[in-house]
């Protein structure tokens, strides 16, 4: 073999092993893309929120990347009344077979503790958390008040009328604690969903509305809402000029939890698959980028470990509502 021809054999012989590794690398990225096998085709996502609503929001921002993930369709189901009584006992009722979960809040811990619902979060099964989210105080932005001390000063002479999403919620508690730590009486009004009362905090029906930014973010970047402060032990990222109810003089500090549950005895082959996929789709570099976008900080608690969270919760939480006389 002349020294031309070996060149041509060894070059030859160099592209197909390039391509083979270039097929094998791609073979590998596609087999790592797949999406994990799953018992179920069909998943449902339930919600006590209505549509717009913080936790209707979540799921369906949720549901565009799941896909990616876990080899199912998800579809989320809105299921209203009870403060979440009804969606609770729509997933208690279900079969522990992966095919349906419950959008967990601080909404169901109170919801059981204040009303005595025949399901409560003990019939359900925390499957993980996802998120922190951050609880807000907004107005209308064409309205009287400019800053929370407006607010106060306002409840302190005609006692004023302040939006909750509903009566077991947690935005309800923050608003009471904000009235104690105010000494204010101001007129708490419940909704079964955010959406409704941001459209009354618009249309001058409340002074305020206690909400969850992610649900606020497009009236906020329409510069119809303003958000007055935040709940939060720090001011938000996104907005940096917003104070804490703290810093506004008034020691209330209160963050809300995301995640999922399902019906009890959940099998190991389907809450693997979960944990596996849900820290995935947290580092999904878009998802990342729009969660980012609504405040919420990524806060994973995976199956093993989330039961002793929402337990420690509910603990605290019952003592607090003993300590304030809400129940005995």
């Amino acid at each position: 073999m002349d020294f031309k021809a070996g060149l041509t054999r060894r070059a030859g012989l160099t592209l197909m092993l390039a391509g083979a590794l270039a097929g094998g690398s791609l073979f590998a990225e596609r087999a790592a893309a797949q999406p994990a096998p799953y018992p179920q085709k069909v998943v449902t996502l339930v919600t006590h929120s209505s549509p717009g609503g913080g936790s209707d929001v979540f799921l369906r921002e949720l549901t565009k990347y799941l896909g990616k993930y876990i080899d199912a369709t998800f579809v989320v189901e809105n299921v209203q009344g009870g403060s979440g009584a009804k969606a609770v006992a729509r997933v208690a009722g279900s079969p522990p077979d992966g095919s349906v979960f419950y959008a967990t809040t601080p909404t169901y811990i109170y919801t059981s503790l204040l009303s005595k619902p025949p399901k409560t979060y003990k019939d359900l099964e925390p499957l993980a958390n996802l998120f922190a989210d951050s609880e807000v105080i907004f107005t209308r932005a064409d309205g009287p008040y400019k800053s929370l001390q407006d607010v106060i000063d306002k409840a302190k002479k005609d006692r004023g009328k302040w939006g909750a999403a509903n009566p077991a919620s947690l935005e309800r508690q923050a608003a009471e604690q904000l009235k104690r730590a105010a000494g204010v009486n101001a007129a708490i009004v419940t909704h079964e969903g955010g959406g409704d009362m941001m459209l009354n905090v618009m249309n001058g029906t409340l002074d305020i509305g206690i909400g969850e930014y992610q649900e606020l973010r497009s009236q906020i970047e329409a510069g119809k809402i303003i958000v007055l402060a935040t709940f939060n032990p720090e001011r938000l990222p996104q907005k940096p000029d917003v104070p804490t109810v703290k810093e506004a003089g008034f020691d209330v500090q209160l963050v809300k939890f995301r995640g999922l549950a399902g019906p009890k005895g959940l099998p190991d082959n389907v809450t693997k698959v979960w944990d596996e996929a849900l820290q995935k789709v947290l580092q999904d570099p878009d998802y990342k980028k729009q969660y980012t976008e609504e405040v919420l900080v990524a806060q994973f608690i995976g199956h093993k470990d989330y039961p002793a969270f929402v337990n420690g919760f509910a603990d605290t939480t019952e003592a607090f509502l003993k300590e304030t006389g809400a129940i005995k």
